[in-house]
Parts: structure tokens; C-alpha cells; sequence
């Protein structure tokens, strides 16, 4: 078992607890507008998509469903579940309809066994070692398909994070993100040079948009200081699961999410940071599908030919025998 294997549990659970603790903290004090219902909700569908999806698979594959294992396994299970539920409940804004933010938490679940290409081992990819694995992040899929199918749903508006905290804890709060974000991708994801490439390729998509098209540059820059910004940059694009291990790949798909962001505000797209998340990560598992196809022995890609099947003439009655002989050989 590898290193970076070993590293995502422990990252797993010290990622549910904060994103807990923040959701706890936003309905009491920071100032969430959703209501407690609303991840509530979230996070039983998670679970319950989760749990189904992983029973039919485990009956599919003759094997007992991983949330029956021993030990910590049925909670280890569900940390993921918690964390997509969690995420969209929390960047999602439905006003009071819970059938948006359920919608969202199935999908952001279901990706994941829907979505899913051969690992190729020695590639840019994400260090697979032959068995399949998803390649959207899920709660950004989620989130994604939630804002195309209802287009009255938003994103929770950047004030929410902060709208009760005073001078020094409104610092505070995105300096604790940064700081614990840090550590956790330093530590464990092992995703800093994905970081660095999102955020100066950030910097260069509003450069160019400002001598392409005339926008303003430093407002172009606005989204870097907010809350849900941070959010995406330490714990949403830095997935380990749906992105490159190595440091050329890394870079690149920070650079692509940047670059998708900037083409989609181009063209007045908005929600920009998580549709163009999605379609880099579109693009790398259409990469990822070719590359495991060539990666196949040329006999499995190969289509199957099948030898001609001798067909036999069939046998003709004794009266009609010697007339056709006659006429096959011109007598």
C-alpha cells in the first residue's frame, strides 16, 4: 500500500471534523442563512446514497459491502458521504427547499460510481494502480448539477461566513482556513504546487482579461478575498482523489481550472470557479479513458473476428443427384 493511500484516511477524518465544526459554528455564530434542516438533510442523503450504491456494487463484485468491515470501518465509510453532504449544504443557497440541496448530495455521491476510468500506473494521473477510480470531485459535481437543473438555486453569498464576527475574527477565521488548509495539503494530500499554479494562474487569467477585454484588474481579483474562495482553494480543487499526483500534473490542472475560469467570466458565465472545475476534470477523465484504452493489450482492443463457418451443401435427393453432377462437371 502507498504512501499517499496511508496519507487519505487520516486526511479524510481531520477533514470531516473541521468541515463539521465550520458548519456548526456557521449556524450559530458566523451567520449561515440556511436553515439546520438543510444539512441535515444533505448528509442523510449522502448517506443513504452511499450505502445503496456500495451494496449493489458489493453484491455486483461477490464481495461484503465496506460499511460492514470491522472495527472503525462503518464510520471510516461514511466520512466522504459526510464531507460531499456537508459541502453542498453549505455552499449551496435554496432558501427553504430541501429537494435542491438532497438532489445535490445524491449526484455529488453518484459520480462517483458512475463516473469512473482505469487507474494507469506511471501516468500524469492520479497514481492509479490499475482499478478504476472516479474523476469528478463530488461535491463540486454536485454543486454543479444542482445550479444547471435549478436555476433559482445560488451560491451562498461570501458575507455569510463572516456577516457576525467582528473586526479581528473576520481575519481570523480566513487566516485559520489558510493556516489549517496549508497543513493539510502539505501533510497529506501532498497538493501545494496545485495550489500555487491555481492561484498565479488566478493572477494571470485576470491579467489577461484586463488587456483582452478591458476589465478592471484588481477587481478581477476580488473573489481571492473571500471565505468560499479560500474554501475552494484548501479543500475543494486540491481533491487527492480526482486530481494528478504528479508536480507537472498538478500544475497543469491548476492552471487549466484557472484558465476555464477566466474563458467562462470572458463570456459572462457565472459560478465560474465551479463549472470550470468540472470541465477540467471532464477533460482529464476523457484523458484518462484514451489512456487507459491504449494501455490495453492490442488483442482486448482489438474487435473479435470470428472464422468463416464452413457451411455445408446440403444433401440432395438420389433422383436430383445426377443431374446436378452433370452440370457441375459439363456432362
Amino acid at each position: 500500500m502507498s504512501e499517499t493511500r496511508d496519507l487519505r484516511l487520516p486526511a479524510l477524518r481531520r477533514f470531516a471534523v473541521a468541515i463539521t465544526a465550520l458548519n456548526v459554528l456557521g449556524h450559530t455564530v458566523l451567520g449561515f442563512e440556511q436553515s439546520w434542516a438543510q444539512p441535515i438533510v444533505a448528509v442523510l442523503t449522502a448517506y443513504a446514497t452511499e450505502m445503496l450504491l456500495e451494496l449493489i456494487e458489493a453484491r455486483r463484485a461477490g464481495r461484503r459491502p465496506r460499511f460492514l468491515g470491522p472495527g472503525t470501518a462503518p464510520v471510516d465509510f461514511l466520512l466522504s458521504p459526510h464531507i460531499s453532504g456537508l459541502a453542498v449544504a453549505m455552499l449551496l443557497y435554496a432558501n427553504s427547499r430541501l429537494l435542491p440541496i438532497a438532489f445535490a448530495a445524491a449526484v455529488a455521491i453518484a459520480s462517483k460510481y458512475v463516473f469512473r476510468v482505469g487507474g494507469i500506473v506511471g501516468s500524469g494521473g492520479s497514481g492509479g494502480s490499475g482499478r478504476s477510480r472516479h474523476v469528478f470531485n463530488p461535491s463540486n459535481l454536485g454543486i454543479t448539477a444542482t445550479l444547471l437543473a435549478f436555476p433559482w438555486v445560488g451560491i451562498a453569498q461570501p458575507y455569510m461566513f463572516t456577516e457576525n464576527l467582528s473586526n479581528a475574527l473576520a481575519w481570523a477565521l480566513p487566516a485559520f482556513i489558510v493556516l489549517s488548509g496549508s497543513f493539510l495539503n502539505t501533510r497529506f494530500t501532498r497538493r501545494v504546487p496545485l495550489i500555487l499554479a491555481w492561484l498565479a494562474a488566478f493572477v494571470l487569467q485576470a491579467v489577461a482579461r484586463h488587456f483582452l477585454f478591458g476589465n478592471l484588474f484588481w477587481p478581477s481579483l476580488n473573489p481571492m478575498t473571500g471565505v468560499a474562495y479560500l474554501l475552494f482553494t484548501f479543500y475543494m480543487v486540491t481533491d487527492p482523489a480526482t486530481t494528478p499526483a504528479t508536480v507537472r500534473g498538478q500544475i497543469a490542472f491548476g492552471a487549466a481550472v484557472a484558465a476555464a475560469y477566466g474563458t467562462l467570466m470572458a463570456f459572462h458565465v457565472v459560478f465560474g470557479l465551479f463549472f470550470g472545475l468540472s470541465a477540467v476534470c471532464t477533460l482529464r477523465g476523457l484523458l484518462l479513458a484514451a489512456e487507459a484504452w491504449r494501455a490495453r493489450p492490442a488483442a482486448e482492443r482489438a474487435p473479435a473476428v470470428h472464422p468463416p463457418v464452413h457451411q455445408e451443401r446440403p444433401e440432395l435427393p438420389l433422383d436430383l443427384q445426377a443431374p446436378a453432377l452433370a452440370e457441375r462437371t459439363g456432362t
